[in-house]
């Protein structure tokens, strides 16, 4: 069975779909099923060795009637997202929207927010339903999220990693900065979004691995019949300085393990 991946928005997730019977390019547009209804997208890699189970069908290639369909749905969705920011206000709920989208039939239309706290949205969405005439679907998502929706400049002045290529986010945690020696400041180590740099998580197995042939820091080591304490690591150079009565000792390993 051939397979195609999908994406519906340019920095967004992609999705697989079976096709058959039709020839389909990459950069080809097409009109598939989903559980949401039929949406439109961009193919962006075919496999035709891959298995998967369940997946849903590619309906057909984008015609240009299909292309007319989607930059309505897409000039609609605007004005409902400013009706939207104006209906929330109007009820005083804390919540700001990122964006909005029709699917491609326009059984449902999906809103994404961020708020500091849980939102009763129920009279919101009576409201929008009552106007637009449709499905209304009001998710809240995290500021990560966010970051990868708006895209923007990194701190390494390239655009921002969840926004440019990263299918899913996976979990960052403090101890990723702390196995690479990096100091805890916020603003080395936090994103445009707030929370902790994705790309922590990039090295950090290699990191991990040159670890395991050094010593940790403050630890006692034996030097020429001493015991001398270890006061800094250099873990890619693989070496370690010790303290000898205020001499600093530089220790450097022959097996640098890991880190060849």
């Amino acid at each position: 069975m051939n397979i195609c991946g999908v994406k519906f928005k340019e920095n967004g997730k992609t999705y697989n779909f079976f096709y058959e019977n039709m020839e389909i390019d990459i950069n080809d547009y097409v009109v598939v099923e989903t559980e949401k209804g039929k949406q439109y997208g961009k193919v962006v890699f075919l496999d035709k060795n891959r298995s998967f189970k369940q997946l849903k069908y590619v309906i057909r290639k984008s015609t240009e009637s299909d292309y007319n369909q989607y930059l309505k749905n897409l000039a609609d969705g605007k004005k409902a997202l400013l009706d939207a920011k104006v209906t929330s206000k109007e009820l005083g709920l804390e919540m700001q929207f990122i964006d909005c989208n029709y699917t491609f039939d326009r059984k449902q239309l999906l809103f994404n927010f961020v708020a500091d706290e849980r939102v009763d949205f129920r009279e919101l969405v009576k409201r929008l339903a009552g106007k637009f005439r449709t499905r209304i679907e009001l998710h809240q998502i995290g500021v990560r999220d966010k970051a990868r929706e708006v895209s923007g400049i990194g701190q390494c002045g390239r655009e921002l990693c969840c926004a440019k290529f990263l299918n899913s986010i996976d979990t960052i945690s403090i101890n990723m900065a702390k196995n690479q020696n990096i100091a805890l400041n916020p603003s080395k180590i936090n994103g445009t979004c707030g929370r902790l740099l994705c790309c922590l998580s990039y090295e950090d197995s290699q990191y991990t691995d040159c670890r395991k042939s050094l010593p940790h820091l403050g630890e006692k080591i034996k030097y020429e019949n001493k015991m001398l304490k270890v006061i800094s690591i250099d873990i890619l150079n693989q070496s370690y300085k010790l303290d000898n009565d205020g001499e600093k000792i530089e220790i450097k390993l022959k097996n640098c393990g890991g880190c060849n």
